[in-house]
């Protein structure tokens, strides 16, 4: 045997090695990054559905003649801009999902404003049809927190992968970058002020 194939072969196992660790990386950075903006897709479809119930609860709350009418324009606007108001899946950056959470939380906070208020008009409390959006609404308000934290394991999983050594050396090579992670409102953390008052 030549002894310059030696060299060759063991400089040919160890391209083969490291190539099939890259190709693996690659590909398994590609599957986890695929799993996160799926679950942000999640995350927009629970909104979606709320945004859809809080139409119809509109629709049920403008037949009580008296209502105020500054709260329900309120949660119209808001609902308006939390709509408009969307993330391409392939640009998720913290700057687009702040702007996302802030249309988000608007429509939270006129939502709450006009649940407190329905609490003075006895027909709509006994309106079986806004009963039942009521209902929906607090379901899918669990749906979007459990949305939000899947979606939040799953980039938790994809950042670990591409930061970790020596996947780090392959992640900036290839172009993945790290996830934002879907952060609380600020302020959340602080118990919440309850005004009972009414316009």
């Amino acid at each position: 045997m030549k002894k310059w194939l030696i060299p060759v072969i063991i400089i040919a196992v160890i391209g083969f090695g490291i190539y099939n660790w890259a190709v693996s990386f690659n590909n398994t950075a590609v599957e986890y990054e695929a799993d996160a903006k799926t679950a942000w897709s999640d995350v927009e479809s629970s909104y979606q559905r709320r945004n859809d119930l809080i139409g119809n609860l509109v629709k049920t709350v403008q037949g009580a003649a008296d209502f105020e009418r500054t709260t329900l324009r309120e949660v119209i606007e808001a609902r308006a801009k939390a709509t408009s108001t969307t993330i391409d899946v392939g640009n998720l950056t913290a700057e687009n999902m702040a702007q996302f959470q802030q249309a988000q939380s608007g429509l939270s906070g006129a939502l709450s404003k006009l649940l407190v208020s329905v609490e003075r008009y006895p027909e709509l409390k006994a309106n079986q049809n806004f009963l039942e959006l009521q209902s929906q609404l607090e379901g899918t308000e669990n749906r979007i927190n459990v949305a939000r934290d899947r979606y939040n394991e799953k980039v938790n999983i994809y950042d670990k992968h591409i930061k970790v050594f020596p996947g780090k050396l392959l992640a900036g090579l290839f172009g993945f970058e790290e996830m934002p992670r879907y952060k609380a409102d600020p302020g959340s953390e602080n118990a919440p002020d309850v005004d009972f008052e009414f316009e």
